[in-house]
């Protein structure tokens, strides 16, 4: 789904009525996506731990910057999953991006994939803010049906700026 994104979209989160900041301080969003996949992006919960987790027939696997886990831990043998996919080792983002300045490759994080990657997290915090669920086109990039949502989706430029 790297150039793809959610249909739906919908969250609900818990706001400060006072504070420095106007973003939920607990959240669960979920997305659905194509070939009934689902993502659910939360937290500020005590239960759900930091990282990510993939789900599947065979059980699941997390990881974080710190580790990697999974049930079964079969999962993890390292014979198995290069069987599977091949996984990139990044020098780190500042090296990787240099050296595909350099060679003209695209970097292991190219900003299209990067914006496709954050837009659930910007369409769960429109639909936690509506509290409703929302119609999203991955392919144009619009809420559908939903005037007051889309105009969420950015700001009036002051004058004389525009696009």
């Amino acid at each position: 789904m790297d150039y793809g994104g959610p249909n739906e979209v919908e969250g609900v989160g818990e706001y400060l009525k006072d504070g420095l900041w106007n973003t939920a301080t607990k959240y669960k969003v979920t997305a659905k996506y194509p070939n009934d996949i689902t993502m659910m992006i939360a937290g500020g919960y005590n239960e759900i731990r930091s990282g990510t987790k993939w789900i599947g027939s065979d059980g699941w696997v997390w990881v974080d910057r710190g580790g990697i886990d999974a049930s079964p831990k079969s999962l993890l043998k390292e014979q198995d999953v290069r069987r599977q996919i091949a996984v990139y080792r990044s020098p780190g983002h500042h090296r990787n991006f240099l050296d595909c300045v350099k060679s003209r490759k695209t970097t292991l994080t190219p900003a299209e994939v990067a914006h496709r990657s954050a837009s659930p997290g910007h369409l769960g915090q429109i639909a936690m803010i509506l509290g409703r669920k929302l119609k999203w086109d991955p392919k144009t990039e619009t809420i559908e049906n939903d005037e007051t949502a889309t105009r969420m989706l950015g700001r009036a430029m002051r004058e004389p700026w525009q696009i």
